[in-house]
């Protein structure tokens, strides 16, 4: 009988294994970026959020915030550890209640280590208490966080969550919100959703917002400040709520000419776009010195710049066209921008038919005739523009173009079948381009390669005979300049993110 010898070093090693969670062995950290090629540290790998639960208090006079996070998610792999986007200074973490370690690293990556690894397929819930003054965080060179006259904004695509919140910051992993915040009397605190209570106490009052479906991160917004606040109610029996600084001079009148309009162009827009998809809508004007407007979900941003030549219902088109294309069915990674920025400014164009102020073929013919061969205008793609021209004119315009082509190509019934039925089956989904192409041709009939290649993804202007294949340009004259064209140019600021 051979007895085999066990050191006691051995049998205490033992033990320890069979202490560790199963998962434990193969538990590895989640990446500190979701996997997108444009912002490889954007989003992180490794869990699901399902919901934000942010309770805040917001100081106007010195810009100085305090915030508790609940993040409800659910682990797509066995974690050692995973990373948040986030700027601010952090107290406190805990992970299921027990108190976690953390670190920061990079230029927004907050690292936790929980107590205990996270198995795959788990419900955790993540508190972060933390506290500091948004305006004074910068990441890359630039802030997403406004400062204003009487309070802070935070708003910008495709990153402004860091700022004020913890999050997994990628259009992947969209969530609901719960958004609680807590400001002096006098001032308001604007967000997305609907207003679910109000409550004053000791020279404080709180705002508390809902938004009860998916909702990707940069589309979340806060903003503190003095507003003069409208509620109305669409024909369709959407709640509007739309907030005007106080401090707006002489835009506020064109601010509040274009925006109040809100109810109805979302009305019109359902028409194309189908249903509404959200129970709230309107807009704020914060009193910021920015350019551009942003389609935040259910709420957009615009800034007084935006109005300072007059009124601009165009704008509210673009942005409220987003609330379908962008925000009901978002971005599957930021190289498909054409599926948002394409489709809102052909919404610009079809308003511009709406008004008799030029068809978007009258449209789509003077921006291909205004760009000889050789402008830069053509070089970028807009089916895949490259972080550094996400947001170029071109993107816009010759994105617009692209969509003309399509519904030239496949006809007014199958185009304007597929623009209602996208969103509808993506919906508060993902998708990409290559997504949209599959649908189309699904729904014509036809092959379309060769045109989304020919509009989204050469560097170069289409040739004439193509041009005139998809009915565009097909006029030898230069055509005249529609009489919308000038206040569709105006909402060129919405790019200069």
């Amino acid at each position: 009988m051979h007895r085999r010898i066990i050191a006691p070093g051995a049998l205490a090693a033992a033990s320890v294994l069979l202490a560790i969670p199963a998962s434990a062995a193969s538990a590895s950290p989640g990446t500190p970026g979701i996997g997108d090629p444009y912002y490889p540290a954007y989003g992180n790998g490794g869990y699901d959020v399902s919901h934000y639960d942010l309770r805040l208090k917001y100081q106007p006079a010195t810009d100085e915030l305090e915030g508790t996070a609940t993040i409800l998610a659910k682990t797509t792999q066995d974690l050692s550890r995973f990373d948040l986007d986030f700027l601010l200074d952090v107290s406190e973490v805990r992970v299921d209640g027990a108190v976690a370690a953390f670190t920061t690293s990079g230029e927004h990556e907050l690292e936790i280590t929980p107590k205990t690894p996270l198995a795959k397929g788990a419900t955790v819930t993540v508190v972060v208490r933390y506290s500091g003054i948004p305006s004074s965080k910068q990441a890359y060179g630039f802030t997403s966080w406004h400062r204003t006259a009487d309070g802070g904004v935070g708003a910008n695509e495709p990153e402004a969550a860091w700022w004020w919140f913890p999050s997994n910051d990628h259009p992947l992993d969209k969530a609901t919100y719960d958004v609680s915040v807590l400001v002096p009397d006098g001032s308001q605190a604007i967000s997305n959703g609907t207003l679910q209570s109000t409550s004053s106490r000791l020279g404080w009052t709180r705002y508390n917002w809902r938004s009860n479906k998916p909702q990707a991160t940069y589309l979340a917004t806060l903003a503190v400040g003095r507003f003069d606040i409208t509620t109305g109610t669409t024909e369709s029996g959407i709640p509007v709520v739309n907030a005007y600084s106080k401090d707006l001079g002489d835009n506020a009148g064109a601010a509040r000419a274009s925006i109040e309009r809100t109810g109805e162009i979302a009305d019109w827009l359902s028409g194309y776009f189908g249903p509404y998809p959200f129970d709230a809508l309107g807009g704020y004007v914060p009193n910021t010195n920015t350019g551009y407007a942003l389609e935040t979900q259910t709420r957009p941003f615009y800034s007084p710049r935006q109005f300072a030549n007059g009124s601009n219902v165009s704008v509210v088109v673009h942005e409220l066209a987003h609330q379908w294309y962008g925000d009901y069915v978002s971005v599957a990674g930021w190289k498909d921008i054409w599926l948002n920025e394409g489709f809102a400014r052909y919404a610009q164009w079809l308003w511009s038919e709406h008004e008799g102020e030029g068809t978007a073929q009258e449209l789509a013919d003077y921006v291909y005739a205004s760009h000889p061969a050789d402008d830069a205008f053509w070089t970028v793609k807009p089916g895949d523009p490259g972080a550094a021209d996400q947001f170029d004119i071109a993107v816009y315009d010759r994105g617009a173009l692209a969509v003309q082509a399509l519904r030239n190509k496949i006809g007014d019934d199958a185009f304007f079948t597929v623009l209602k039925g996208w969103p509808k089956k993506h919906a508060y989904g993902n998708a990409s381009v290559a997504d949209l192409q599959k649908y189309a041709e699904q729904i014509s009939g036809k092959e379309l390669g060769p045109l989304f290649d020919t509009w989204l993804f050469q560097p170069a202007k289409p040739a004439a005979p193509a041009a005139r294949t998809a009915s565009i340009a097909k006029v030898p004259a230069a055509p005249a300049q529609p009489k919308s064209w000038k206040k569709i140019a105006a909402t060129d600021d919405v790019h200069e993110h």
